[in-house]
């Protein structure tokens, strides 16, 4: 079970990085990251083959706002040595996910025992940095008021495929008001490396999306009158690229359950 005990009035938990990974390390805490060690900056993860490392490289540069990245490392290492030194991406993510061949293998508290010489770990930057920034500007957070999970959905829109990786782009979402949806658009378009300005606010059908309260990964938040759904690029985008491009292994972050680096949120904002 996940120990709540510690989360404020305001859903952020009073931990750092560090703390937050160690406790997260001894299966102290196995649930969603949102609001946890507030201003460290939050990745997610995805660990590949180094046959398709370059591949997948090329895939994240051609769609940065789904994918943006903040570090690689070297084959075999599990230490994201310039984004949290002395971490170990074996075991610091609260909840993994497998994927072979592109189908779903299960979701472990920790990959050691997956873990080969020739596996290459990408962290991306993750949507839950700049919502320390939303809320510091008094705009609504659901899924952090709600104490669950963010909203996630498969859209229509293809990204830009790369050698073998191919698939549709991944939004999170948020309601707000049209008003606060202008604020929230100049806040996190000062953040693009953790996806920047919404891709779209308003109706989800543009995206492809069917039924808001059938969110494909995360959980179904309350939208509340005069609210409109504001979308943003996600991370979990190569997850679903996992499932149409089938690579032989993807271990990835099961959604939600993120990386805690020791980057400060600010070292991200541009002025």
């Amino acid at each position: 079970m996940s120990n709540r005990s510690d989360i404020r009035e305001d859903g952020a938990v009073g931990t750092d990085a560090q703390q937050a990974r160690l406790s997260i390390r001894r299966g102290e805490w196995t649930g969603p990251t949102a609001g946890l060690a507030p201003g460290f900056t939050q990745a997610n993860l995805v660990i590949l083959p180094a046959d398709d490392a370059f591949d997948f490289m090329r895939f994240c540069q051609r769609n940065p706002k789904p994918c943006p990245l903040l570090e690689v490392t070297d084959p075999g290492s599990p230490e994201p040595a310039e984004t949290a030194p002395g971490a170990d991406l074996r075991t610091d993510v609260p909840r993994y996910r497998v994927y072979r061949e592109g189908e779903f293998d299960g979701e472990p508290g920790d990959v050691v025992d997956e873990w080969r010489d020739d596996l290459v770990a990408f962290l991306i930057g993750c949507s839950f940095t700049f919502e320390r920034a939303l809320l510091a500007n008094g705009l609504p957070v659901r899924h952090v008021e709600q104490r669950c999970n963010v909203p996630m959905y498969r859209t229509a829109r293809e990204c830009t495929p790369a050698g073998r990786f191919a698939g549709p782009l991944v939004v999170s979402m948020r309601p707000m008001t049209g008003e606060q949806a202008i604020r929230a658009t100049q806040v996190t378009s000062r953040y693009p490396g953790v996806h920047g300005a919404p891709v779209h606010v308003g109706d989800p059908a543009a995206l492809g999306i069917d039924d808001l309260a059938a969110p494909d990964y995360g959980d179904r938040v309350e939208i509340r009158d005069g609210e409109v759904p504001v979308f943003w690029a996600c991370g979990v985008t190569p997850q679903a690229v996992a499932a149409a491009s089938r690579p032989a292994l993807m271990i990835t972050h099961a959604p939600g359950h993120m990386f805690l680096t020791d980057l400060d949120d600010d070292r991200l904002a541009v002025l």
